[in-house]
């Protein structure tokens, strides 16, 4: 008898499941709403890409663009989700990437929050390994087959909560509220999540960075927080429009504050705007509505960096 695949769930059994009906008033949506894309984040004028090859000691946070991130931390160099295509779907690329893979110091690992093609990038992927030999990949649980059979061999699969070593640092899996699927049989066979990234417990400062992934507002936040001591999250902030479809899997920007108040971090830092069009919000109705939440809330401006594609934030913590 053939073996059922597993089927991850969100935490308390939350099913982000959709309707036919609701997809089908969703498509309609898009239709008659005309929208101004005309936005674009800037490109940071000044790279560091020689400071960046060079850096062996301070911790770093470089925004590529969408939910890509080259992070250094203790030496070592990380690249979250990292998407390089040109385009998505249909749709053609927003903003051009802040950096060229060749402008890239040596990548030591990279981590993955999901399976989602705008996470998951096979090319991109494939076009890291060749320029780093013995990259490793740390993903959901789930995960690890499918990239096995699509060449990559140096692979970590994370349950949430497990943790894996990665020279002095710890990567901590972390939940988020979410799905999966890359084919029409697939869905929910991997898991999905978000990173914490930390010196390990011999070091003085265990101060931490936390990204978030793709999620829907949930007590994840709070629980995370409650475990880490994190100074720097990189949060989602877009593709929420409409909110009567989106909000269990990707916060709106007020939500968004929320979350970073709930995980206790001192800086906000977002992301998942800007790359792509994936919903029917904007990238400048996105950061709108994140400056005027932060406003709002009375929120010192310095602990919001909004990043350029390509700027470097040197020791985020």
């Amino acid at each position: 008898m053939k073996q059922r695949r597993k089927r991850y769930e969100n935490l308390g059994g939350f099913r982000n499941k959709k309707t036919l009906l609701q997809l089908s008033k969703w498509n309609v949506e898009k239709q008659v709403k005309t929208k101004d894309y005309s936005f674009r984040i800037p490109q940071h004028a000044a790279k560091h890409t020689d400071w960046l090859r060079s850096n062996r000691t301070d911790t770093s946070v470089t925004w590529i663009g969408h939910s890509t991130f080259l992070v250094q931390m203790g030496g070592l160099n990380l690249l979250t989700d990292p998407v390089w295509a040109k385009r998505m779907g249909f749709g053609t690329r927003l903003s051009e990437p802040g950096l060229h893979i060749a402008e890239l110091p040596r990548i030591h690992a990279v981590l993955l929050s999901h399976s989602h093609y705008d996470h998951m990038h096979l090319p991109s992927l494939r076009a890291i390994a060749r320029l780093n030999s013995g990259l490793r990949l740390y993903v959901p649980h789930g995960l690890g087959a499918k990239l096995r059979s699509a060449g990559f061999p140096a692979i970590t699969e994370l349950h949430w909560w497990e943790s894996a070593r990665l020279g002095g640092l710890e990567l901590h899996f972390v939940p988020a509220q979410h799905w999966t699927r890359r084919s029409l049989f697939d869905q929910n066979t991997s898991h999905w999540g978000g990173w914490v990234l930390q010196p390990s417990l011999h070091s003085e400062e265990r101060r931490a960075i936390y990204f978030v992934g793709d999620t829907g507002y949930f007590s994840g936040f709070q629980m995370v927080g409650e475990r880490f001591t994190i100074d720097t999250v990189l949060m989602p902030i877009g593709a929420y429009e409409p909110e009567w479809f989106m909000a269990p899997q990707h916060v709106n920007p007020e939500m968004a504050v929320q979350g970073f108040l709930d995980c206790g971090a001192e800086r906000f830092i977002p992301m998942h705007y800007g790359a792509f069009r994936l919903s029917n919000d904007t990238p400048r109705e996105a950061m709108d509505r994140l400056l005027a939440e932060w406003s709002r809330r009375g929120l010192a401006p310095e602990r919001l960096c909004l990043l350029n594609h390509g700027e470097t934030l040197v020791d985020p913590r």
